[in-house]
């Protein structure tokens, strides 16, 4: 969603959106309240959804208008989002970090694929399906790493490592993608 769901509140503060930032849970929050909700446990650990109690290891600012980046609050607020997903969403997290953000880019990915109206360059589509297909056009292949036949269930690693290599490589590639696209937050 490039937004809240309409006639939606934070429920934090259960008062209309202000600076709405989407969780990688897909929650909605304000970004004060989320920020405030970091604050109150460890600042050196990711907080976790008052909703869901997923680790929340990214936070998504939706587009605010240019006049609302003079307000130094609304800045500030910005900022400290950004912090936030350089502390625990940006850099290079691990793999366990990955893989449980996999899911959230996986399906914001396809819908931005499927939306006309989103904008995403030709060249970045290509680059995220492009390896999609080289993936399915070697799992139907008999050309394999390992020989199925031979080894089984074995062989049917390969296929399973090269799917898993291609998800977190696409899942890369969108998350930083929409980190550019927001201005690094």
């Amino acid at each position: 969603m490039e937004g809240p769901p309409e006639n939606d509140c934070c429920s934090i503060c259960h008062d209309s959106f202000n600076i709405p930032c989407q969780a990688n849970c897909s929650h909605w929050f304000c970004g004060n309240c989320i920020l405030r909700v970091w604050h109150h446990g460890s600042a050196l650990s990711p907080c976790k959804c008052p909703i869901c109690r997923d680790i929340v290891t990214l936070l998504i600012p939706r587009e605010a208008s240019s006049q609302h980046h003079h307000d130094p609050e609304v800045r500030k607020v910005l900022k400290n989002i950004q912090r936030y997903n350089l502390s625990f969403g940006g850099g290079t997290p691990g793999l366990i970090q990955r893989l449980q953000d996999l899911p959230f880019f996986l399906w914001r990915l396809l819908r931005e694929l499927a939306d006309p109206q989103i904008s995403l360059p030709l060249f970045a589509r290509l680059r995220m399906i492009l390896p999609m297909l080289m993936t399915a056009i070697y799992m139907l292949s008999p050309i394999n790493i390992i020989p199925k036949g031979i080894a089984g269930f074995i062989g049917k690693l390969d296929d399973i490592a090269i799917a898993l290599i291609l998800f977190l490589h696409v899942a890369a590639m969108y998350r930083s993608a929409r980190l550019s696209r927001r201005g690094g937050s």
